[in-house]
C-alpha cells in the first residue's frame, strides 16, 4: 500500500497495467464497473460486467477467494468499487489511470491474454 493509502486508510491497492496483468494471469477477476452502454461499446474479453450502481446487490457473485481488479473509464468508479468490495472483505486491486489514452492501452493489453473466468 502506498503512502497516501496508509495516510488516508485506503483498503485497496492501486495498480498499473503491468501489475493488473500479472494479477489477472495469476487468477484475479477483472470487474468492469462502467455502465451497460459503456460496456457494450467495448470491453476487455476477460471482464465481468458489474456496474457500480449494481455492485451492492451483485458483489456476492464474486468469490472472496480470488482477488479482484476493478476498472472503469476514468478511475473514479473503479476506486469507489474497490473501496466498497474491500470493506466487504474482498481482496481488491483498483486500476486507477494516470494518462489520457490509458483505457485503450489497458484494453489492448488485456485483449492479448485469454479469459480466465
Amino acid at each position: 500500500m502506498g503512502f497516501l493509502g496508509r495516510l488516508f486508510g485506503s483498503t485497496y491497492e492501486t495498480v498499473d497495467v503491468a501489475r493488473a496483468r500479472e494479477l489477472l494471469d495469476g487468477g484475479a477477476v477483472l470487474v468492469d464497473v462502467r455502465t451497460a452502454q459503456e460496456y457494450r461499446a467495448g470491453h476487455a474479453p476477460a471482464a465481468r460486467h458489474i456496474p457500480l450502481d449494481a455492485l451492492g446487490t451483485r458483489q456476492r457473485e464474486l468469490s472472496k477467494d480470488r482477488p479482484v481488479v476493478t476498472v472503469c473509464r476514468s478511475g473514479a468508479r473503479s476506486a469507489n468499487a474497490a473501496r466498497r468490495l474491500a470493506t466487504a472483505g474482498t481482496t481488491v486491486r483498483a486500476y486507477v489511470p494516470y494518462g489520457i489514452d490509458w483505457y485503450a492501452y489497458f484494453m489492448r493489453r488485456l485483449a492479448e491474454r485469454p479469459a480466465n473466468l
